[in-house]
């Protein structure tokens, strides 16, 4: 599994946050995506890794600035965070 985290800039309310995570459910094939105004990112779990630029694309045709994209390996934790 790999968390990709992308910081978004612009989101104002949860609507903005779910026009975000709709439009990434509908370009790539994620475990889980969700996105926060407060920490102005999008965090995304998926079984491989995703094509950053398709990414960048994707939230900027929502209105939404892109900036950093980062990947890293995610690891579940189990029950009581083992």
């Amino acid at each position: 599994m790999v968390r990709t985290v992308a910081k978004v800039s612009g989101m104002m309310c949860g609507m903005c946050e779910s026009h975000i995570n709709d439009a990434v459910r509908r370009a790539f094939e994620v475990e889980k995506v969700s996105s926060s105004r407060k920490k102005g990112e999008t965090e995304i779990i998926s079984k491989s890794g995703i094509d950053a630029q398709k990414l960048k694309k994707v939230i900027s045709e929502t209105g939404y600035d892109v900036g950093e994209i980062t990947e890293e390996e995610y690891v579940k934790k189990g029950l009581f965070g083992r």
